[in-house]
């Protein structure tokens, strides 16, 4: 599945601006309620979504390539607390682009600085339902190795998977999940990284992005 380690980045970059394998790759690691939202909206429109950004930011550490995940700290009024994703956050009027807030969004999550960062290229765009975000994914590769800096009540923690661990079939998995107390999300897939549950719109993403490898 990975590339050789001489030519990866170049050829990563290479393969994210040609044809990406899409919607298509992401619903395969969709619930079955965001696939029914999806044959429901067969021309879906965005116009009226928030915009938001990811960062997928590679490094070389230990022998292998891998992402950075964070682990969300817990709020109650946030549908997203507690989940493990990508660094990333909503676009702000002071942001250049939407890989600006990207960049952005990994230097308040986690305290990487934009400048250390090479932007590679961007996934497909995906649209989250039950938050009105439409997320914009970017691939970034890190000069060096991170030295973190958790924002204070967001970030309690990061993980770094290998991205050669995703090949083995026993990381994909299937269970229910139990979001809200009146709202049971039955065979759900996700990924399980280092025993955490990596489900619904990241693990879509970077379905997408293994995909692309």
């Amino acid at each position: 599945m990975l590339l050789l380690q001489d030519n990866f980045i170049e050829t990563l970059e290479q393969r994210l601006s040609n044809t990406l394998p899409g919607v298509a790759k992401q619903y395969e690691m969709a619930s079955l309620r965001r696939i029914s939202e999806l044959n429901l909206a067969e021309q879906p429109d965005y116009s009226g979504a928030k915009q938001a950004a990811v960062m997928n930011l590679l490094h070389y550490a230990d022998g292998a390539w891998r992402t950075i995940l964070i682990r969300r700290a817990e709020h109650p009024e946030d549908r997203h607390s507690g989940q493990v994703s990508f660094p990333g956050g909503k676009f702000e009027l002071s942001d250049e682009s939407l890989a600006a807030t990207a960049l952005r969004e990994v230097e308040e999550e986690i305290g990487v600085p934009a400048a250390r960062i090479r932007l590679l290229g961007q996934m497909t765009s995906l649209y989250i339902p039950v938050s009105n975000f439409l997320v914009h994914p970017f691939v970034g590769v890190l000069d060096g190795s991170p030295d973190f800096r958790f924002q204070e009540g967001e970030v309690v923690g990061v993980l770094q998977p290998a991205l050669a661990d995703f090949k083995h079939p026993e990381r994909r998995k299937v269970t229910d999940l139990q979001i809200a107390p009146n709202l049971l999300l039955r065979e759900v897939p996700y990924f399980d990284v280092e025993g955490y549950v990596v489900w619904g719109a990241t693990a879509m993403m970077l379905n997408e992005f293994l995909a692309i490898l």
